[in-house]
């Protein structure tokens, strides 16, 4: 089993919409997987909630980062290919439980100057937590010089970047407030294709196959 931390110290990064695409690429995959939302929030809880039944679904639990070796203990008894953490911002601690238990994080970040400062913290985290790490751009503008300046500002913290961005699209928004994905919502379109590629991207840095086995 394969597991992935979303860690962000900044609210509003895209923790959740980018835990519940990848969630579902992984299920259309053919990859069992749980998404654990450690948020009190709990936004990826509420997003499953309001999925209809026939539509293939993850798995998706609220619990408290206490639970959280329990959890992944009884995932990989059952077989499960990928789990994928949902943390909350401004929570450190469990943050640092969660990426201690990952393979890989993903610290989503939109190409502002006051989301890419707030990254530090995290970044110092992963470190702590002896776990590699990679910045998703997330929220990018379809023109203008905004991910190329990003890209700069973030190649002093010496952690990877995606190469596969996610743009500023409304799909994103819209899919996951009526309980769906960018690509359950509308396949053929620009967001979609760009979750696939990160996706891909993202599975291949830890080992899990395109084929549901890893």
């Amino acid at each position: 089993m394969k597991t992935l931390a979303i860690l962000s110290g900044k609210g509003g990064a895209g923790k959740t919409t980018l835990a519940v695409h990848l969630a579902v690429a992984a299920q259309c995959a053919g990859h069992s997987t749980v998404l654990i939302d450690l948020d009190p929030q709990g936004s990826a809880f509420s997003w499953k909630s309001t999925r209809t039944e026939d539509v293939p679904s993850p798995v998706v639990i609220s619990a408290h980062a206490t639970r959280l070796p329990e959890i992944l203990d009884t995932a990989r008894e059952k077989g499960v290919a990928l789990t994928i953490i949902d943390t909350a911002p401004h929570a450190e601690t469990p943050a640092l439980t969660a990426a201690r238990a990952a393979e890989l994080v993903l610290i989503p970040c939109r190409p502002a100057i006051f989301d890419l400062r707030s990254i530090k913290t995290t970044i110092d985290i992963t470190h702590l937590a002896q776990v590699p790490a990679m910045i998703v751009l997330n929220a990018v503008p379809a023109r203008g010089k905004r991910a190329a300046e990003a890209r700069r500002a973030i190649s002093t913290y010496n952690i990877p970047c995606a190469p596969f961005e996610l743009g500023h699209r409304v799909a994103f928004v819209n899919s996951v407030t009526s309980g769906m994905t960018a690509q359950e919502s509308d396949p053929k379109g620009k967001a979609s294709a760009e979750m696939l590629l990160l996706y891909k991207h993202i599975t291949k840095q830890i080992g899990v196959s395109t084929n549901g086995k890893q």
